[in-house]
């Protein structure tokens, strides 16, 4: 089952640290942690997620805050890789969706480089190729968290998002253990853990309440 809000939430798959000390959330108790899960190929992800993530590392590290960047890959596995996300950090090169839209949009140095450098931990997501068909606990995986009366609803429906779901999963080249983990809809995900390990908040897209949540948080004993 997908991990849950208000739960003790499991560990973050990592299958390799690019930048920083490796950690997980089991060795952050006592901090609250904001786990950025991204893209390299997701213009979103720059434009709005990883500086708001930067924005919250740079006001909030003195407080006990720690934020860290976990590259997914849910599509695109040709571009969202570990060799990307390995040039993403040493030299702040972008590519692909990315860097279309951040040319655009004038964000760009010569070279289709960052004008800063991330300043927190980067880590690439477990992946698993996968191969056969995918088995019901998978499928309900991801349908409960989306779906959470889906046993209430009727066959006819539950056949249809079912076949849905199946067709989704036999298109996936490989398993995001972090992606699948969480139930995530897409890139970019915060994930917030407050100081005993406990999953608060699970967003998708632009977390402008973020700092508020980090800051009721922060005032509680």
């Amino acid at each position: 089952m997908a991990a849950g809000v208000g739960q003790p939430v499991p560990n973050f798959g990592v299958s390799n640290w690019v930048q920083g000390v490796p950690t997980n959330f089991d060795r952050e108790r006592d901090h609250i942690v904001v786990l950025e899960v991204f893209q390299v190929n997701c213009p979103g992800c720059f434009l709005y997620a990883i500086p708001e993530a930067m924005r919250v590392y740079d006001k909030y590290r003195g407080d006990g805050v720690r934020v860290i960047g976990l590259a997914t890959a849910f599509e695109d596995f040709d571009r969202n890789t570990l060799e990307n996300l390995k040039l993403l950090a040493r030299t702040g090169q972008v590519i692909g969706e990315t860097r279309k839209a951040l040319a655009m949009s004038g964000q760009l140095q010569e070279g289709n480089r960052l004008p800063y450098k991330i300043p927190f931990p980067l880590g690439m997501d477990n992946l698993t190729r996968l191969s056969g068909e995918p088995g019901r606990d998978t499928i309900m995986d991801l349908i409960y968290p989306q779906i959470p009366d889906f046993d209430s609803r009727p066959e006819n429906y539950r056949v249809e998002i079912i076949q849905r779901v199946k067709g989704y999963l036999r298109s996936k080249a490989y398993s995001a253990e972090t992606f699948d983990k969480f139930a995530l809809r897409g890139t970019p995900s915060t994930i917030l853990v407050d100081r005993k390990g406990i999953l608060r908040d699970v967003t998708f897209g632009r977390t402008d309440y973020l700092e508020e949540m980090i800051r009721g948080i922060l005032s509680e004993d």
